[in-house]
């Protein structure tokens, strides 16, 4: 993606001082580093009388997708693919307005060392974009950028040239005059507006967003036509962020009004005051559910299948009631930074005693499973294709039989409550499903039942009367013999079918023998 800034100049005032406010002297080429590529600055022209620096941004798709947060399963079905090929290295977006920031960050504050006067003094500016993503159109552009004192031309892009009747696409080529504005303002202009009229960005939008946002805003966003829409944009459509952005703009435009400062008209509350507990986290509210069950089953020895980097392992060592606990996955990376987590090479002889990690696949069955008393398959279900979960349902519920066994998996009824996630996507990219409450109880009791437990339910997190809470928990317990006489019959019935099966194998083997036998005597 390319981006041009030109200006004009006199013998009095020379278009080369474009290079000591940029920083970046007229006569090299140079590169810079980013996260997602390579930023580089140089002067096609540079004289007295005209003045252009560009900046290039060569952008590496691979360390963008390794960087971004994936769609995950439940988006487009070429959702994978379009990590990878896209508009990115192309159209100007919120990475090219991270890479101004970062290239020209002392120009944008507006701050020049060498010649102190030359930020503040307006000079003739030109910017051009070849290609910018414009959702909303050129309408859209000239309503962004005329009222912050712009000359607006903008051409819309055709989808392709040798067929005109296809119609425009959604990009736009944008070319920017002012007489009036500093190069500081310039760049606060396109930092905020460029991710704006793309309506995405690159990176997780968090509250420190809202900061940068009124920094790069101070002095115009304010009173801009169109700022709820370039607040709501630039926050990627988070609406307590854009509430709490458009407060603090609120209070600006007051402030201006009566000639004060922000703090003086916001005082309403003391300092004290404002300061809130921060949530507790839903991964720590699932151990700590997770580990009051175990706590109440009494049980003492503990798998942990799927231990994953070992969390829950770390936190049931600090509990003495557990005085055995094995962590268990098919990831032999997962497991070496659990191993690390724990530091069990400097681990003391009777703490190490109390802990193991091994690997192993929870769709095979594993006699090193058998005669603990509780499992705990935390956030495990859903990372398997459906068709797999007879195979793990048998390994844990039907042959290492557990005393206690909790399950715990996201609530997709609750998805709707994270203002981050967009609408049909599940939580992670390799979930395979999420279950809705009703879904998640339908296959507990048939497991319950059909290897011979019993089943209660308990929310995890804040239980929302409408959708439930975010992590839905099952306890299961063995059916003591008091209840049921042929409780442990039925708890053995998948067991004992193996073993038919494998008896009827060997009997039809033991007659195809006979068989061949009586044949090669009468022969």
């Amino acid at each position: 993606m390319f981006l041009t800034i030109t200006t004009t100049g006199t013998p009095d005032r020379p278009a080369t001082d474009l290079g000591f406010l940029l920083h970046k002297h007229p006569d090299k080429s140079q590169a810079f580093s980013t996260s997602y590529g390579t930023a580089h600055v140089l002067y096609p022209e540079a004289d007295a009388r005209r003045c252009t620096a560009a900046l290039l941004l060569e952008v590496d798709a691979v360390a963008l997708v390794r960087r971004g947060k994936g769609k995950g399963r439940g988006g487009a079905p070429d959702a994978a693919l379009a990590q990878y090929v896209n508009d990115r290295p192309y159209a100007a977006s919120s990475l090219l307005a991270v890479a101004l920031s970062s290239v020209f960050s002392s120009a944008m504050k507006g701050t020049c060392h060498a010649r102190p006067e030359l930020p503040a003094q307006p000079r003739p500016l030109r910017v051009e974009v070849p290609v910018l993503p414009a959702r909303g159109g050129p309408a859209l552009v000239r309503r962004l950028f005329e009222p912050l004192g712009w000359a607006v031309r903008v051409d819309a892009v055709p989808l392709d040239t040798a067929f005109p009747d296809w119609g425009d696409s959604r990009y736009v080529r944008l070319v920017l005059d002012s007489e009036t504005l500093t190069l500081a303002e310039a760049l606060r202009h396109l930092y905020v507006l460029l991710p704006v009229l793309d309506d995405t960005k690159h990176y997780w939008v968090a509250g420190d967003e809202v900061d940068k946002l009124l920094r790069a805003g101070e002095g115009w966003l304010s009173e801009h036509p169109e700022q709820k829409l370039i607040t709501s944009r630039y926050l990627s459509r988070r609406w307590s962020l854009t509430r709490q952005a458009m407060e603090r703009l609120e209070l600006v435009r007051l402030a201006e009004a009566d000639d004060s400062e922000v703090e003086e008209i916001d005082n309403a509350v003391e300092a004290e005051t404002e300061t809130e507990e921060k949530p507790t986290p839903l991964a720590v509210q699932r151990r700590d559910a997770i580990i009051a069950a175990l706590g109440a089953s009494g049980a003492a020895r503990v798998l942990d299948l799927g231990c994953g980097q070992g969390q829950l392992v770390q936190a049931l060592l600090k509990d003495p009631r557990f005085t055995e606990i094995v962590g268990v996955d098919v990831s032999v990376r997962a497991l070496t930074i659990a191993s690390r987590r724990l530091k069990l090479d400097r681990m003391g002889e009777r703490q190490a005693s109390r802990v193991k990690l091994f690997q192993g696949s929870l769709a095979y069955t594993d006699k090193r499973l058998g005669g603990y008393d509780a499992a705990v398959l935390s956030e495990v279900v859903e990372h398997l294709d459906l068709p797999r979960l007879p195979a793990l349902e048998y390994a844990v519920f039907g042959a290492a039989r557990p005393r206690t066994v909790l399950v715990t998996t996201p609530n997709v009824e609750y998805n709707v409550r994270w203002e981050s996630l967009p609408a049909g996507h599940v939580r992670h990219g390799d979930h395979r499903f999420e279950w809705t409450r009703a879904e998640f109880r339908a296959w507990a009791h048939t497991v319950a039942e059909r290897h011979g437990y019993t089943v209660e339910f308990v929310p995890v997190g804040p239980d929302d009367p409408e959708v439930g809470p975010p992590t839905q928990m099952a306890v299961f317990e063995i059916a003591t013999a008091t209840k049921s006489g042929n409780v442990n019959e039925s708890g053995n019935k998948n067991k004992n079918r193996h073993e038919n099966e494998n008896e009827n194998e060997n009997e039809n083997e033991n007659e195809n023998e006979n068989e061949n036998q009586k044949e090669a005597k009468a022969a």
